[in-house]
């Protein structure tokens, strides 16, 4: 007959105590959540609590440990109580993000998911106005043009101009039950853009957090892209919530980095590159935009090239990289500041499809041709293990 352990009476009222405690983030029960562990007690009333946290880095950790230990001070019988904070291992986490969702199974994305053949680069900068919209647009379309399958995901959330980019207006995705298709462009694109999913142009996404991470996963997740050989990702500018987002979501992801020529933005534009390597996506080179404009002098009929804007900066933030990261970033593409590039993005028809001769419209073109020429490496990605 096996001996039975017969439960301190403290556990139970200590337990029903911890019930009260909330995780202040997901303000639910941390008994709910599966973050208490261990409870052990003694006669003298001293009571021993492991609460496990979601992540090890948690923010909250001084937060939770106080509230754990307010709540279970005030059962009667205890005279001290010691909590020990754990971190949550892959299962727990799964556990509680099923329970979370009432059980139903998260839909998977499809880029992360181990033999997935479809090249996402996402196109980052350190600031805004360096063109990194208009640069998405072109090389997608120049993409496009050697007869690859091209999406767009226009993960700007604050500023989601992609849609306008391409002429789009209103245009809204079709939905089918739970699935949403993703709207035609020109050149045979698919894209999708949070602006689309709004209620009103007009309407500010005031997203942070959680919501955006939700919301990041619908995009990627509840899309039907089909099957593509490039997703563009276009990130907002710096590096803030969606950039570590969705290179933990899709970590095998690839980064370009969009620069103009002054200093001040390629100190900025070298942040973003240095974020990518932390999350272990692979930077796969830097474009320099509008690096300088080529005009027709009045005296002498010749043409020259006038840097509006400095120079250098691309070299520089690619020289900076290459020294941060254990592989060669290179300078891809540097190109010319054109009246037709800006005219084109306003009225919605990329350089490369309005003006190909132009040499922005070549230089887009060339840059589509390096990255093709450029196959997806293993170097940066994370690769499955068989330890058996």
């Amino acid at each position: 007959m096996k001996d039975t352990v017969t439960e301190h009476p403290l556990i139970p009222h200590v337990r029903a105590a911890l019930h009260t405690v909330e995780d202040p983030e997901i303000r639910r029960p941390i008994t709910d959540l599966g973050m208490v562990d261990d409870i052990q007690a003694d006669d003298d009333g001293k009571v021993f609590v492991r609460v496990l946290l979601t992540v090890s880095g948690c923010p909250m950790r001084s937060e939770i440990t106080g509230r754990v230990t307010s709540a279970v001070e005030a059962v009667e019988g205890v005279t001290s109580v010691d909590v020990e904070l754990g971190v949550m291992n892959d299962e727990q986490r799964d556990a509680m993000r099923t329970m979370l969702r009432g059980g139903v199974e998260e839909r998977k994305i499809q880029f992360a998911e181990p033999g997935n053949l479809t090249r996402v680069i996402a196109v980052a900068s350190g600031k805004g106005g360096v063109g990194k919209s208009s640069v998405t647009v072109n090389l997608a379309l120049a993409l496009a043009k050697q007869g690859r399958s091209v999406g767009i995901l226009d993960a700007d959330i604050y500023g989601h101009s992609i849609p306008d980019l391409l002429g789009l207006g209103d245009a809204r995705p079709t939905v089918v039950d739970d699935m949403i298709m993703p709207v035609p462009a020109l050149g045979g694109l698919k894209v999708i853009s949070v602006g689309m999913l709004k209620p009103s142009r007009d309407q500010v996404v005031a997203w942070r957090g959680p919501i955006l991470d939700r919301a990041l996963t619908q995009l990627l997740a509840d899309v039907y892209w089909g099957d593509l050989d490039y997703l563009l990702l276009d990130l907002p500018p710096g590096t803030g919530d969606v950039a570590m987002s969705l290179g933990q979501k899709i970590p095998n992801s690839e980064v370009l980095v969009v620069t103009t020529p002054q200093s001040a933005a390629s100190e900025v534009a070298e942040r973003a590159g240095t974020m990518a390597h932390i999350l272990e996506q692979r930077v796969i080179g830097v474009v320099e935009n509008m690096s300088w404009l080529e005009t027709t002098c009045p005296h002498c009929e010749e043409t020259h090239r006038v840097e509006l804007f400095g120079a250098g900066g691309g070299t520089l933030v690619a020289e900076a990289l290459t020294d941060r990261v254990v592989y060669e970033v290179p300078m891809l593409a540097q190109i010319p500041f054109d009246e037709a590039l800006l005219a084109g993005g306003d009225r919605g028809t990329p350089i490369v499809e309005s003006h190909p001769e132009h040499p922005s419209a070549t230089a887009l073109v060339e840059l589509a041709n390096r990255i093709a020429e450029k196959k997806r490496g293993l170097l940066g990605q994370r690769l499955p293990l068989n330890t058996n």
